[in-house]
């Protein structure tokens, strides 16, 4: 079981996690959470109503990863030509869309880390420093989405745009100053992948 994902029966699955993987995980997902930024009830303590009535921004976020997790519903004007009209228009449907969706987004997103973060600090290490984190199907899907982003938001702080580029990371030298975040992101593919496995039917 160790650095992989395994099924549990009845559903559900667990890894067995050392200290440093557990620190790594978490230290990601605080990143993410930081990232993400708080929900606007958060913002707003005092009104519990501010949450359902908020609206999401309408303007794509400024940050490249914040722009991978949450990208445009629609072809993006700059990618595609197209005439001046259609440009626009394609803008005011992303914006109308962002509007009424990314607020829900960020907050799933946002859960998913926090599930991440708290299913970790309610690990007990073994003798040898590792611990069989198990997580409920639940659980389990919400990791997949945090491991989702997490990778996404590596990648793309690596300029990682498609396969090709991760055949690169192979080969990158180890005085590259990347090769943390290289390791971390393939790591996280591996848990990634295997915990996919373990929600298969």
């Amino acid at each position: 079981m160790p650095g992989i994902f395994e099924p549990l029966p009845g559903g559900g699955a667990a890894v067995a996690l050392d200290d440093v993987e557990i620190s790594i995980i978490r230290s990601l997902a605080v990143q993410l959470l930081e990232l993400i930024g708080p929900g606007p009830a958060e913002d707003a303590p005092d009104d519990p109503l501010a949450e359902l009535f908020a609206e999401g921004p309408t303007e794509a976020p400024a940050d490249p990863v914040l722009r991978r997790l949450f990208p445009n519903a629609y072809s993006d004007p700059e990618l595609l030509p197209q005439s001046p009209e259609e440009a626009e228009e394609q803008q005011a449907h992303s914006a109308e869309f962002r509007r009424y969706t990314e607020n829900d987004l960020r907050a799933g997103k946002r859960e998913n880390a926090l599930a991440v973060i708290r299913t970790l600090d309610s690990l007990a290490p073994g003798e040898k420093g590792e611990a069989v984190l198990k997580l409920a199907p639940g659980e389990s899907r919400q990791w997949l989405g945090a491991l989702t982003d997490l990778r996404l938001a590596i990648g793309c702080r690596l300029d990682i745009t498609d396969e090709d580029d991760t055949d690169l990371l192979y080969r990158l030298p180890d005085e590259d100053p990347r090769k943390p975040m290289v390791m971390a992101y393939l790591w996280l593919g591996g848990l990634q992948e295997t915990l996919v496995a373990t929600l298969m039917p």
